[in-house]
């Protein structure tokens, strides 16, 4: 059964940046829709040991191997020879793709004899199957190398996407039968993409189906899992342990499964447990209350938010004392602490979160540096404080602290521990 694919682009011009690939996302969409898992994608330059290498170390490694560009009439254009070295065979003149050449190059594009040359794109590895390209002069072909099928396609993209669609998936889909793919993603905060790589690479490298595959983001790691079986039911039995196992690894550092983000995973669990949720803020200016009130719903969850950005709205407000915030500055636990109880008071709500901090990147009197912040959670009954250093990119230490924040109100919510010490190192 097909299940891995690569794909390859070839021309120096993708190489050095000077054309993005777009094929090559196109070609993973459509391979990864059909129930294959794409692992790999590569570009080489028009040299002919570079492409033949990189052919048959993909071909080594997987089932389907699509190769992009390299099909034109000139010197540079080498991926026929180069398939065909990669797969010990001579190449071969196919007289009908001559007469397609021919005919496509007078009826098309009307202009004037046509170089000779051009019928260099009849030459096809011996064994090949042609892909008749009705769509442009270059045929593709496909080509048994050891275990694995390579297909050439033209790299123009609008020929790439026909000659996808209509010579090579219908090709792989009668391979396949009627396979089904199920994706499903866990979210993950507390552990950055080199971490979650690290606990699950040995993993990740024995698997081929089911797939693990991370994605980082902003602050916080998405872990693709991917499923490939005869039917839906069987493909939902292979994530399920994989889940599980996957989830005993990294701990409460899994947030969600299939959930959009941290404020959506909150909501959810306020609204379940028929709680409600205040913020105080400082140097989030609102961000905390703000994606709360993205997700549908908060309004029955989110009592209110009190931006007190400066030490009067502190005191006023919050009930901060005067005296405290001299004394230890206004980014500290005690006063990160007094805020948290201010606001719950103000707010008559079950929960409340406070942070305040450095956004960066400057440096305050008592010599907190950019990036230092403290947040804190009280339900009424206790106080849970939290210090950490975010860098000194503001935006970053400002969605790092949304992120925390929030983190830190699940936490409560499901039970864990708040201050996030039970996620492995």
């Amino acid at each position: 059964m097909l299940q891995t694919a690569e794909i390859l682009a070839v021309g120096t011009e993708v190489v050095q940046g000077e054309i993005i690939n777009s094929n090559a996302a196109l070609i993973a969409r459509e391979l990864t829709g059909l129930g294959l898992s794409v692992t790999h994608h590569a570009a080489v330059g028009d040299q002919i040991e570079q492409i033949a290498a990189a052919m048959g170390e993909a071909a080594a490694r997987c089932d389907v191997l699509i190769v992009t560009g390299g099909l034109g009439p000139t010197c540079d254009d080498l991926t026929r020879e180069s398939a065909a070295r990669c797969a010990g065979v001579p190449l071969q003149r196919h007289p009908e793709c001559e007469e397609q050449i021919r005919s496509y190059y007078q009826k098309k594009l009307h202009a004037g004899p046509m170089p000779e040359e051009n019928l260099n794109q009849a030459l096809l590895p011996q064994g090949s199957q042609v892909l008749v390209n009705d769509w442009g002069t270059a045929p593709g072909f496909r080509l048994t190398v050891g275990g694995c099928e390579l297909f050439a396609l033209p790299g123009v993209p609008r020929e790439c996407e026909v000659m996808l669609r209509q010579r090579v998936l219908p090709w792989l889909k009668a391979q396949m039968g009627h396979a089904v793919t199920v994706e499903r993603t866990l979210r993950i905060f507390g552990l950055g993409e080199s971490a979650v790589d690290t606990l699950l690479r040995e993993r990740m490298l024995a698997l081929k189906n089911p797939t693990l595959a991370p994605y980082a983001k902003t602050g916080e790691v998405e872990l693709r899992m991917t499923a490939t079986a005869p039917t839906e039911a069987e493909a939902v039995a292979l994530l399920d342990p994989l889940e599980a196992e996957v989830r005993g690894i990294l701990g409460s550092a899994v947030y969600g499964t299939d959930t959009a983000s941290l404020e959506e995973t909150v909501v959810g669990l306020l609204r379940e447990r028929g709680l409600t949720l205040g913020t105080a803020e400082s140097c989030t200016g609102g961000l905390i209350a703000k994606r709360v009130t993205d997700i549908p719903g908060a309004s029955l969850v989110l009592k209110g938010g009190i931006v007190a950005y400066t030490n009067a709205v502190k005191q006023q407000v919050l009930g901060v004392p005067g005296p405290l915030l001299r004394q230890e500055g206004a980014v500290s636990a005690p006063v990160a602490e007094r805020m948290a109880l201010g606001a719950q008071a103000v707010l008559q709500c079950d929960l409340a979160v406070a942070v305040t901090g450095l956004a960066g990147p400057e440096t305050d009197e008592f010599g907190h540096t950019g990036g230092t912040v403290f947040l804190s959670l009280t339900d009424g009954q206790q106080v849970w404080t939290r210090e950490a250093h975010l860098g000194t990119d503001r935006a970053r230490v400002r969605t790092m602290t949304a992120h925390t924040a929030l983190d830190m109100a699940r936490r409560y919510l499901t039970g864990l521990d708040v201050s996030g010490q039970d996620i492995p190192v």
